[in-house]
């Protein structure tokens, strides 16, 4: 029971955060049984054949964001959300896997091997030991943005190319809006790329209402 996900999983209790039925240790193997979900976002989007509307998003993403409530609510976060940690039921929408997750006030340093790199805010890929909640928020920005395209934002193929590829999108930081990312990135010797601060939201989104493109704006800040 001292184990990180059960001691998580007992501590939350709501509807779209996944159910741990049961814990089972037989000849030495540990078995974790969750209520039945039928798949996982992920799959939802390979087998669409059309984008999705944005009443289907914003369903989608509420139920998200009102587990995510819950979560930081009681002391965590979850660290590795990603379209295949959310988990699918006709319209309803459940965060699996929280093997990763942390309490918010346990002591750094976090390792900054969390989350698909697609998924990763840019504090973790620079290698911060201290980082929280806003991570979880990162990732949502992301998967909501390819809930849209059904193609993912920011598809880096490496820490550098990732930082590049989110660079190109929302413009690369300046001292006075994210000081501690550019002490961040001189210590590890990476250089942002020179990109201006020209929104390029509306064209990596094509055909998305503005409210939206804001939306998913303000989870895509340059915040540690």
């Amino acid at each position: 029971m001292n184990l990180r996900e059960v001691k998580t999983l007992r501590a939350m209790n709501h509807s779209n955060i996944i159910k741990l039925k049961e814990v089972i240790l037989e000849y030495g193997d540990l078995f974790f049984v969750f209520e039945y979900m039928e798949c996982n976002l992920l799959q939802v989007m390979k087998n669409s054949r059309k984008r999705f509307s944005e009443s289907e998003v914003r369903i989608w993403c509420f139920q998200v964001f009102e587990g995510l409530a819950h979560m930081h609510q009681r002391g965590y976060f979850h660290r590795d959300l990603k379209p295949e940690n959310l988990l699918a039921s006709k319209d309803l929408i459940k965060i699996a896997d929280l093997g990763m997750a942390r309490e918010i006030d346990s002591h750094p340093l976090f390792t900054d091997y969390v989350t698909t790199r697609w998924y990763r805010a840019p504090e973790v890929l620079l290698g911060s030991p201290t980082y929280g909640p806003p991570v979880d928020m990162w990732a949502m920005g992301t998967i909501m943005a390819e809930l849209f395209t059904l193609r993912p934002l920011f598809p880096g193929s490496s820490e550098a190319d990732q930082l590049h590829k989110i660079s190109c999108v929302i413009g690369s930081p300046i001292k006075n809006e994210w000081p501690e990312g550019l002490e961040l990135a001189k210590a590890m010797n990476y250089k942002f790329p020179q990109v201006s601060g020209i929104d390029h939201f509306s064209a990596s989104i094509p055909g998305v209402s503005k409210d939206a493109i804001d939306l998913i704006k303000v989870r895509q800040t340059f915040l540690i």
